[in-house]
């Protein structure tokens, strides 16, 4: 018995009905937690970037460690790299918590560590008026 391979473009393809819209695309496990860098308390160490490369980076403008992959490595070798941090500021949050939490860092006037002194948004419009 032989099938012929076009048939496969042929058949519609019946979603299931357990998909929720949060299956991961590639395969493997959903994580329930998202992980986070207070990047206001990071004094740029490296040290989360050097355990778990692809998950963190240092962000070049700031010298502070940033999450780039939530799927960039295990969650063992996540928490290896959240037990290193000197300061503690990688955290387990919940996915649905990302969003304001960036809203918030962004609010943030951050200084760039090791460079000099910026003067902040405020203080430079207060000096125009």
């Amino acid at each position: 018995m032989s099938f012929d391979p076009v048939i496969a473009f042929k058949v519609k393809v019946q979603p299931s009905l357990d998909q929720n819209g949060r299956e991961p695309c590639l395969g493997g496990k959903l994580r329930e937690k998202a992980v986070w860098v207070d990047e206001s308390t990071c004094i740029g160490c490296r040290y989360c970037a050097n355990v778990a490369s692809n998950t963190f980076v240092v962000e070049p403008n700031f010298g502070r460690s940033r999450v780039i992959r939530q799927d960039g490595d295990s969650s063992e070798i996540i928490q290896e790299a959240i037990d290193t941090c000197p300061v503690d500021c990688i955290h387990w949050v919940d996915f649905e918590e990302l969003g304001n939490l960036q809203s918030m860092l962004a609010a943030l006037d951050l200084q760039s560590l090791g460079m000099l002194p910026k003067i902040s948004r405020r203080f430079h419009r207060e000096l125009n008026n």
